[in-house]
């Protein structure tokens, strides 16, 4: 996948930014593992607090304080807020309950993903399960992959 999203960014001539809070930085970093990556890969934004997504990305409190940091909401500007302050043409972002823990209405497994580009922004929440919180990380970062790839493929 990672190989695919290397060379239909390099053909759309496309920079991708990441804005991670559970993964922090898993996704960007499997961006960067292939050879070449510099030429689709603007930067990372690891927001893990609340205040390093107000500051960072211009998440809004008042959206913080409404939906709560793991919620499509927050998500939304997360993605907005990098692809805002990078040289990129697509944003990925994620938030979620990598766990263990997590609550009755915030379950661990929970993560919020969006992504901004040409097309406008969507946003996705995904209940991957008390699966621990190395398969939930994972399990993020892979999605997180799979929605640049479709992102790619559409333009």
């Amino acid at each position: 996948m990672r190989s695919e999203i290397l060379r239909l960014a390099v053909e759309r001539g496309v920079m991708i930014a990441t804005a991670e809070s559970c993964t922090a930085g898993m996704v960007a970093a499997a961006l960067t593992d292939l050879p070449g990556s510099s030429a689709i890969f603007d930067r990372g934004f690891v927001t893990y607090t609340n205040a390093a997504k107000r500051e960072m990305l211009g998440v809004e409190q008042s959206t913080l304080d409404a939906h709560g940091a793991v919620s499509e909401a927050v998500a939304v500007e997360m993605a907005q807020g990098a692809l805002a302050r990078s040289d990129a043409a697509i944003a990925v972002s994620l938030s979620g309950i990598a766990g263990p823990g997590g609550s009755e209405h915030k379950p661990e497994g929970r993560v919020c993903f969006a992504l901004a580009g040409p097309g406008g922004t969507q946003s996705e929440t995904v209940e991957f399960g008390a699966l621990g919180r190395d398969r939930v990380r994972a399990a993020s970062r892979d999605h997180a992959l799979s929605l640049i790839l479709a992102a790619l493929r559409a333009l």
